[in-house]
């Protein structure tokens, strides 16, 4: 298995849309980043809910309740 990270192509293919994040296209560095937060990363939420940057649990789980 290639454990190689693309960081090109997942940054292309990156939803999130806050842009100052190091860790754009980086995902394993977001997950695990998120985790530490008790967080979900941007990339898994809905569009119009991504853009708040409210990343919790609780906030990801209203947002897929609509």
């Amino acid at each position: 298995m290639n454990t190689d990270c693309r960081v090109e192509l997942n940054h292309a293919d990156c939803t999130c849309t806050y842009e100052p994040c190091p860790r754009k296209g980086r995902c394993c560095e977001c997950i695990s980043y998120h985790r530490r937060h008790k967080e979900v990363p941007g990339c898994l939420f809905p569009s119009a809910a991504e853009k708040t940057y409210d990343r919790s649990v609780t906030a990801f789980i209203a947002a897929c309740r609509q």
